[in-house]
């Protein structure tokens, strides 16, 4: 059994952080979790979900550079850590076998 145990929100946010790779960071992961699953997500729900990765290991940050855009705020970028693409792989093994597990007459012909 995977002694990491992921709640749904926080599966979601390290996806998404894995899928935009190098470009991680609030807003972008925002508008990625919305964009693919039509999920409307708050900044602040995010921040805590965020710190709360980063706590367990399984998410690192660092602060990119100042911009005028921002008034010379940095975004902090997120990235996966060996730990935190372990834990996603092994959460993913459980999911497969789970379904596997499901016999074709469980599900329902259309």
């Amino acid at each position: 059994m995977n002694r990491h145990q992921l709640g749904e929100f926080e599966e979601i946010v390290l996806l998404t952080v894995g899928i935009l790779y190098k470009n991680a960071y609030g807003v972008a992961i925002i508008d990625e979790i919305q964009q693919r699953l039509g999920r409307n997500v708050s900044i602040g729900a995010l921040q805590t979900v965020l710190r709360r990765l980063e706590d367990k290991g399984y998410l690192s940050s660092e602060l990119g550079e100042a911009t005028s855009v921002r008034g010379g705020k940095r975004k902090r970028y997120y990235s996966l850590t060996t730990l935190g693409s372990r834990v996603l792989r092994e959460n993913q093994e459980q999911r497969v076998n789970l379904f596997k597990a499901i016999p074709n007459m469980a599900f329902p012909k259309q």
